[in-house]
């Protein structure tokens, strides 16, 4: 009973994906979000197999779910987006940035964009957190040492970004020592 079950489900996978694909690719704005809505019909259409019709029937009761799982992604959606705005509203009055926070970072922000998130990371704890390695270590679950050698890589990477660009680094940010 299984197997037919499995079988049933590979036959309608194979007869329907692309079509299902094509379906969500046209209505959503990305890739990932389409692979969603897909996988998510897929998921339905096997817990649900014992009421999938036979036939050219299942491929339009599968468009049906898809369309249902498409509603369902962009209510989600809506909801994450309206509880994303209240939440920066509630936020607001927690966290004031000091003068140094909103000063326009010119040359340095651009630096950081051109680095790997991980390097822009490590660089963020030290200058605006004011971590010490133990304490970076312990938030990112490595060592002290690869710590201390992934900052110099990073410190590095960002004074040559830095020299390409035509500005100084401040070495107090770039150190960690305070200002």
């Amino acid at each position: 009973m299984e197997e037919d079950r499995t079988s049933r489900f590979e036959a309608l996978y194979a007869a329907t994906f692309h079509h299902l694909l094509g379906y969500a690719m046209r209505r959503c704005d990305c890739a990932e979000d389409a692979a969603d809505v897909v996988a998510e019909t897929f998921a339905v259409t096997w817990r649900r197999l014992d009421v999938v019709p036979p036939g050219e029937q299942a491929r339009l009761w599968m468009y049906g779910v898809a369309r249902n799982v498409l509603a369902e992604h962009r209510r989600g959606a809506a909801r994450r987006r309206d509880l994303s705005y209240a939440l920066a509203g509630d936020l607001a009055g927690f966290y004031v940035p000091s003068a140094e926070d909103s000063a326009d970072l010119g040359g340095l922000g651009s630096a950081l964009r051109h680095l790997p998130d991980e390097e822009r990371e490590l660089l963020s704890l030290v200058a605006w957190e004011g971590l010490d390695h133990g304490q970076i270590a312990a938030v990112l679950g490595i060592s002290r040492n690869a710590v201390r050698i992934r900052l110099h890589r990073a410190r590095r990477r960002l004074a040559r970004h830095l020299a390409e660009s035509g500005d100084t680094p401040d070495r107090s940010a770039m150190s960690g020592r305070p200002r």
